[in-house]
């Protein structure tokens, strides 16, 4: 049984991370992903809070949902139309968390990441992935294997167009390309890259199918 639960747990890691890709497969959290990929430090600095932030409102928002707003939870009652506002409120709360850390053991991250910082608030990422989970009716171990595969997805793609922007900037790249231009481009290019992968079923590959 425990055996079967962590084939689960790695099967939904591996597919949020690679095959579901947040950035290169739905494109989401494109806003802090194009501004923040200017340098691998910051892009970094990033994509561990956003693994943080993933990985912890998952599971409270799984709690939520389950034990709070649907009917068949504690109280009884359909409060299932409280759901974007509680899920952002638990969001708000954890970015507010991790801005005050990096502000605290590191300021020149905390100064780079700038305004970007405390708009994981309202990054679609975030808030996709718990909609994705609710969606898709994980349980709670499930939920959290999403968060932090999730997160590690967006992370992974977030360093790779870092580390790509910074060789760029050695290239001859046409005037007209140069920044966001290439940035999209980048993007695309990445993305066809990991959608090689949406015909994987690690499920499969690891037994689990049979």
């Amino acid at each position: 049984m425990i055996l079967l639960e962590s084939e689960g747990f790695i099967n939904i890691f591996i597919k949020a991370a690679f095959i579901e890709n947040m950035v290169l497969a739905y494109f989401l959290g494109m806003c802090s992903f194009l501004a923040v990929s200017k340098s691998v430090n910051t892009a970094f600095g990033l994509g561990l809070a956003v693994i943080f932030v993933l990985g912890i409102t998952m599971p409270i928002n799984w709690v939520i949902n389950n034990f709070l707003l649907e009917e068949s939870g504690l109280l009884g009652t359909d409060l299932t139309f409280l759901r974007f506002m509680l899920f952002i409120a638990v969001i708000a709360s954890m970015v507010q968390l991790v801005e005050m850390i990096i502000e605290k053991i590191s300021p020149s991250l905390y100064n780079s990441l700038g305004i970007f910082l405390p708009l994981i608030t309202v990054n679609c990422a975030i808030l996709g992935g718990s909609l994705f989970m609710v969606s898709r009716e994980y349980n709670f171990t499930e939920s959290v294997a999403f968060g932090l595969g999730g997160g590690f997805g967006w992370f992974l793609a977030i360093i790779a167009i870092a580390a790509i922007r910074e060789k760029i900037k050695y290239s001859a790249v046409p005037p007209a390309l140069r920044g966001l231009g290439m940035a999209f481009i980048l993007t695309g290019l990445m993305g066809v890259a990991f959608m090689s992968l949406m015909g994987i079923d690690p499920a499969a590959l690891s037994g689990g199918a049979n």
